[in-house]
């Protein structure tokens, strides 16, 4: 048994002072106000490990040209056996720069380029190789608004409109739905005359239920267009981004059918025309309408190693420093489905924690010590 010491201990539901964390091996023992075991260290603060819960990181790499990136692949407008995994790579040093800063965990998305870009990727950010990286999947990435419009120079079929983007997802949702009734239709023999490709079968599982729509949109009409897909097809989503929403009925509604936001990136420039409305004050519609949601850096449209930095906008719109931690923490924990494992400080929940002497809201502090799964993966000393 080891323990750590800590004055203050957000365990991303609340606040401990003055109590030692105990792990053994990879799994946390509980917390107590009684040391027991071998003492690690004595720290002003503990946090949880943070959580990225939409990020192109490994993707997109730190110091490659642009042109090397690999967030987009640009052979059709619909692609969902696309694994985000598989142009992942462990050496971006952006993922060393994340795991210094406490953000041990990232949601890897292909980009927004494609109607459907493929499939998501829970990391490890500070995994040897992609494949011991792996801990979960969360959901396949869709876009709607204007950045499948833009890909007009790409291969494939693409759409130049809003309206044609969702007519290409819609009629392809169509053939699938409509080859999962014939087969649920058919007796016998039958059945086996009904094949389902690759790409059908990751569809049917969206289709089912089993599978989530991760789906990129800023805009309110946007979002609008993308509920009545859901009523239509019966699809689980989470919005992501939601950057231009700039009033709270459409937020109140999310809240109505339970879809989670995964909101952000909020330091980022305003750099396209759907962002018009893009504004740190859009977050008080989001807290006041009591929709679920968490916090994403979009890496690297802002940095993974800010995560925490951002949520200060979150503060000086009334958050404590509590719910600023559970905000990447916990609540990016449980819209990924990964909060049986990792989001809080709990007993049994993986030893991923980050240790700080000072505040963690200062910004002249920084981690002292990072541990993940209760190995120490970086200290100051």
């Amino acid at each position: 048994m080891d323990y750590i010491f800590a004055k203050t201990i957000y365990t991303g539901k609340k606040v401990i002072s003055n109590a030692h964390l105990l792990f053994n091996g990879k799994k946390i023992s509980g917390i107590s106000k009684t040391k027991r075991g071998r003492n690690l260290g004595k720290f002003d603060v503990l946090t949880p490990a943070f959580i990225d819960p939409h990020s192109h990181i490994g993707m997109e790499r730190t110091g490659e040209p642009t042109s090397e990136g690999e967030a987009n692949e640009h052979q059709d407008s619909i692609l969902a056996l696309t694994d985000a995994l598989d142009s992942i790579q462990m050496d971006d040093k952006a993922l060393k720069d994340a795991v210094e800063m406490g953000v041990l965990y990232s949601c890897v998305l292909p980009g927004s380029g494609n109607i459907i870009g493929g499939q998501s990727a829970v990391i490890r950010n500070y995994a040897g190789s992609s494949s011991a990286a792996l801990i979960a999947r969360a959901g396949l990435k869709g876009a709607f608004g204007f950045n499948p419009m833009k890909t007009n120079a790409w291969k494939g079929k693409r759409p130049t409109t809003r309206m044609g983007a969702i007519a290409m997802l819609r009629g392809r949702l169509d053939e699938v739905r409509q080859k999962m009734q014939k087969y649920r239709n058919a007796r016998g023999s039958k059945k086996q005359d009904i094949s389902f490709s690759a790409e059908d079968r990751v569809l049917q599982n969206l289709l089912a239920g089993k599978m989530c729509l991760r789906a990129h949109v800023h805009k309110i009409d946007d979002i609008a267009s993308l509920l009545r897909l859901v009523d239509e097809f019966k699809i689980r989503v989470t919005v992501d981004h939601a950057g231009d929403v700039h009033q709270a009925a459409i937020f109140g509604e999310l809240k109505k059918r339970n879809i989670p936001v995964v909101y952000g990136p909020i330091d980022s420039f305003a750099y396209k025309v759907e962002l018009k409305h893009e504004d740190w004050r859009n977050v008080r519609y989001l807290l006041e309408s009591g929709v679920e949601f968490g916090l994403m850096s979009d890496h690297p449209v802002t940095l993974a190693r800010q995560l925490l930095l951002q949520t200060r906008w979150f503060m000086r719109a009334g958050l404590s420093r509590q719910q600023a931690i559970e905000l990447i923490s916990r609540r990016n924990a449980q819209i990924i489905g990964i909060a049986d494992r990792l989001g809080t400080l709990e007993k049994g929940k993986w030893a991923s924690f980050v240790c700080w002497n000072g505040d963690p809201f200062d910004l002249a502090s920084y981690p002292v010590g990072v541990y993940g799964e209760g190995q120490l993966l970086y200290s100051m000393s």
